[in-house]
């Protein structure tokens, strides 16, 4: 049977923010339990008080193991360097037939020039380029016949390092996402390979990108 506790815990998880205001004691116990009364007594089908919720919002521990908290810590000492590329241009185009063989050419183009900032994800209905912006020109001529779904430019793109073991690490992305969400940081991209995690923003974000990852980092 459901208790009020079972209901504290799955609204606190699926609102992680929360969850995190409440670990270190910046959120008023008894107004949250109050502005939980009405949903836990949904939850329940009957009343319940805002003591008792209270009560369970004292009580509750984030289910987090110790072997997964030491885990993080030590990926979170062993992050790399920072590394800022700004002018950079995001090409989102409509997948087609035609693309492969002509993103080919963009390729040969960056292996003349490989200073320059290159990425592409494919997904199902849409492919993503984000190159310099002295590119742009090159790539509006090779791509004349396909079709933009969007273009954006004056992006920067911000990437660390992270060491071998992140992929086993559960959380580690939530907790960069978290720390950028605090700062008011607008992600306009995210690109992550194994062992290398680079997110885009726009001018107005970079600066507290920066501050954001080097805090998170230190």
């Amino acid at each position: 049977m459901k208790t009020v506790s079972n209901c504290v815990e799955d609204i606190l998880i699926a609102q992680p923010y929360l969850e995190e205001a409440l670990s270190r004691n910046i959120i008023n116990f008894s107004a949250l339990a109050i502005e939980l009364t009405e949903p836990i007594s949904k939850m329940l089908k009957k009343e319940v008080k805002p003591g008792a919720i209270m009560m369970a919002l004292r009580r509750y521990n984030p289910p987090v193991s110790l072997t997964n908290s030491v885990k993080m810590k030590k990926v979170i000492q062993n992050l790399g360097d920072i590394t800022v590329r700004s002018n950079l241009t995001d090409f989102t185009v409509k997948n087609s037939e035609t693309l492969i063989n002509n993103h080919a050419q963009i390729l040969e183009k960056i292996n003349e020039e490989p200073q320059l900032f290159y990425t592409f994800t494919r997904g199902i209905h849409e492919s993503n380029i984000i190159v310099s912006s002295s590119l742009n020109n090159y790539i509006n001529s090779h791509f004349q016949n396909e079709t933009f779904i969007a273009i954006q430019e004056g992006l920067t793109a911000i990437s660390i390092n992270l060491p071998e073991d992140n992929s086993k690490i559960a959380g580690l992305y939530y907790h960069f996402f978290k720390r950028l969400a605090w700062e008011g940081v607008v992600l306009y991209e995210v690109i992550s390979t194994t062992n290398e995690f680079t997110i885009l923003v726009e001018e107005d974000y970079v600066d507290n990108a920066f501050l954001a990852i080097k805090r998170f980092k230190n």
